[in-house]
């Protein structure tokens, strides 16, 4: 660990604060952006939701694999080529996506681009760790952390106008911001930091990857009008069956491990399985969020960009909740705020399932939507896995939340255009397909009413 004497200087920081803030900003915008480019690239490539899945699904995929993997070489690499790797690997991929003559061109550079995403966010991590003063680094993880809300917030803004020129634009625009970040990087960033301790699990990544990807392709094969046929089909039942049989090995190599991807003995406490659980749900929601600018064009005849700007409400009461539920964590405890956060998700997709061919009506469910998200997806969760892990196990223990977040979200994108596709496309399609998303939400608030209550956790703190 270096000599707080041998740290850059206050101005040195905050310009490198800035270049480490721009990379993380880039990548979590091509989560947020997608959506709103969803109906452009249909109609492109003229493919259904079940295919359109797949933007969203491979990026998520690819960047769950790239995380650990990154972050393990830019301990052992060192920490500018790891991350001028991953800025570079995200432009080409976005090039490769802007200019993709056919849609399977398109989902390998969302691949390339999901590879080079996960690098950024722990690397950019490991350089604050590495330069900041102990009592300056919460503040500036705070501020790299709040990218993603940012994001959020900013993404559908940039979207609409860039897509009243042309959807590639969306990816265009990342190629002169990752040029000037790699230039920056060369410039303040440093390869001294270098260890060679905990040797990486690859043996675990490659089991969950292949996993993951074998149980996303199953569950997008799924047809909704017949559930029992669909699943004993040839495109559904091995997908499914495989990763049953390899999950005892992953487990094994897991406790076996000693820098396991995931920690199986976190999932010893009840509150770590319903947390994750409910991280999960978290994950299938932002997915489902991402195709309502689709539903909004099939249901309203809107342009791809009018869409986008229609996702407003989501984007304000979503940032207006975040907060709120941070407040009301320290009064009442995390249960009731969870609580109420998967109550009005739970209520929110339920609305935009049957309301929303009204445009009062889809406003008042996605307001409904955007303030469950600030209250699921804010701090409550990373507070109870705070206070369920033993203090050397809280950076696994964060861990656990991003890979089953991401993991929601992967299986979310495939479930609900597997559904909407099975059902006709559409705006029926996707209210179909928002109805299981709400009725997923209703049985995870059982989850949230088994959490700990205020005065367990005071007890906990004790």
């Amino acid at each position: 660990m270096s000599n707080q004497k041998d740290l850059p200087d206050k101005k040195f920081r905050n310009r490198l604060l800035g270049l480490l803030f721009v990379g993380v900003l880039m990548a979590a915008l091509d989560i947020a952006i997608v959506g709103p480019a969803l109906p452009a690239i249909q109609k492109q490539f003229n493919i259904d939701e079940r295919s359109a899945a797949w933007i969203f699904s491979i990026y998520v995929l690819f960047n769950l694999a790239g995380t650990p993997l990154m972050a393990k070489l830019a301990d052992t690499i060192g920490r500018r080529s790891i991350y001028i790797i991953d800025i570079t690997l995200f432009a080409i991929g976005s090039l490769i996506v802007a200019l993709s003559p056919s849609f399977s061109i398109l989902l390998i550079g969302r691949a390339v681009q999901g590879l080079g995403s996960g690098g950024i966010f722990p690397v950019a991590s490991a350089v604050i760790g590495d330069t900041f003063p102990e009592d300056k680094r919460g503040s500036a993880l705070g501020l790299i952390g709040a990218v993603f809300g940012i994001a959020f917030i900013i993404g559908p803004i940039i979207a609409g106008v860039l897509l009243m020129f042309s959807w590639h634009w969306l990816f265009i625009i990342n190629i002169p911001i990752a040029v000037l970040i790699i230039a920056g990087s060369f410039k303040m960033l440093s390869n001294s930091n270098k260890s060679h301790k905990n040797v990486f699990d690859f043996q675990g990544m490659i089991l969950l990857g292949i996993i993951l990807a074998l149980l996303a392709y199953g569950f997008n094969q799924i047809n909704s009008n017949n559930i029992i046929k669909s699943f004993t089909s040839i495109n559904v039942f091995p997908f499914i069956l495989i990763p049953l049989f390899l999950l005892p090995f992953f487990i094994s190599t897991e406790r076996k491990n000693n820098n396991p991807v995931l920690r199986i003995k976190l999932f010893y406490s009840k509150q770590v399985v319903l947390v994750s659980l409910l991280s999960l749900g978290a994950g299938i929601v932002e997915a489902a969020i991402v195709f309502v600018p689709p539903l909004l064009v099939s249901s309203f005849k809107v342009t791809s960009s009018t869409a986008s700007f229609m996702l407003f409400p989501v984007v304000l009461t979503m940032a207006a909740g975040s907060p709120t539920a941070g407040r009301m964590l320290d009064k009442m405890g995390s249960k009731v705020v969870l609580i109420i956060g998967t109550t009005l998700l739970s209520l929110g997709m339920f609305g935009l399932a049957l309301f929303s061919e009204s445009i009062i009506l889809f406003y008042i469910a996605a307001s409904i939507s955007g303030i469950g998200m600030g209250f699921l997806l804010g701090a409550p969760l990373r507070y109870i896995m705070l206070k369920e892990s033993q203090k050397s196990e809280r950076a696994s223990a964060q861990g656990v939340l991003t890979l089953f977040t991401g993991i929601g979200q992967l299986f979310g994108s495939a479930l609900v255009g597997a559904v909407a596709s099975s059902q006709g496309g559409g705006a029926a399609g996707l209210h179909v397909a928002y109805g299981l998303v709400g009725t997923i939400l209703s049985l995870l608030i059982l989850a949230a009413f088994n959490l700990k209550n205020r005065a367990e956790e005071i007890k906990i703190t004790e």
